[in-house]
């Protein structure tokens, strides 16, 4: 269903950056930011370029990882102009990619995270199957004659590996950089990941060799930690994961 967009939630000098999913929007961080911001931190979540609209043509036709990086520095210049003395940022799936590409890129942070991204990734990858069905899912949300839908669901099926292609090749890039994250950092992964391999959240963590790493598995959660059965636990674990990084 239509979904809300960028939301800033202003309590302090204290910002967090939070990264939505792919082929979602910040709905999938709402949840936890306004747990965050009970705790009186300033929360941003922005929308990706093409994400967030009723045609999911749309983040393939608009969208690209070169803009949704370009978004991520955006972001980070929001907080900045809003007077955010301390920064962090975090991203699930997709999301935490960007955070971690912006842990490697501004050293200023004070630190960050990931929750079930694939960063460093393991096994096959489910996205494209599970596109195809948030697809459909948003068409008929949005009373698409089927026809239509049946069009444009085809068009997709041909046309989405190129920007996972793409996706794959940043996240390489990002990969192969995370020796320069050198702030504490926060791994959340599901053990019912049916999207990102759980063994992806234990790679991730064995490459982070200069910095901090507080690191947590959900036994029973799936892909989305942030909004499933494990966002009470995941919101006390990063709760205090905070508080040892804002000084």
């Amino acid at each position: 269903m239509p979904q809300p967009g960028t939301f800033f939630f202003e309590h302090g000098k204290k910002g967090i950056i939070l990264m939505h999913a792919f082929a979602s929007g910040p709905i999938d961080v709402r949840l936890l930011a306004r747990r965050l911001e009970k705790l009186d931190y300033s929360v941003y979540a922005p929308l990706l370029t093409g994400h967030g609209t009723p045609d999911f043509m749309d983040i393939i036709n608009q969208g690209s990882p070169e803009k949704w990086w370009q978004g991520t520095q955006d972001a980070v210049s929001f907080m900045k102009e809003k007077g955010m003395e301390q920064i962090s940022i975090f991203g699930i799936s997709l999301g935490g990619i960007f955070a971690a590409k912006a842990l490697e890129s501004f050293p200023e942070l004070v630190g960050g995270g990931s929750f079930g991204s694939p960063i460093v990734r393991e096994g096959p990858s489910t996205v494209h199957n599970t596109f195809i069905k948030m697809a459909r899912a948003n068409y008929v949300a949005y009373k698409t004659d089927p026809s239509v839908m049946a069009e444009k669901l085809e068009w997709l099926d041909n046309n989405i590996d190129s920007l996972l292609a793409d996706i794959s090749t940043f996240t390489l890039d990002v990969s192969a950089n995370l020796d320069k994250i050198q702030v504490p950092y926060f791994i959340g992964q599901g053990l019912a990941d049916e999207i990102v391999d759980p063994q992806s959240g234990r790679n991730l963590n064995n490459r982070l060799k200069n910095t901090s790493v507080s690191f947590h598995e959900y036994p029973d959660a799936s892909h989305m930690i942030t909004v499933n059965s494990a966002h009470q636990q995941l919101e006390q674990d990063l709760s205090l994961f905070l508080e040892n990084i804002y000084k």
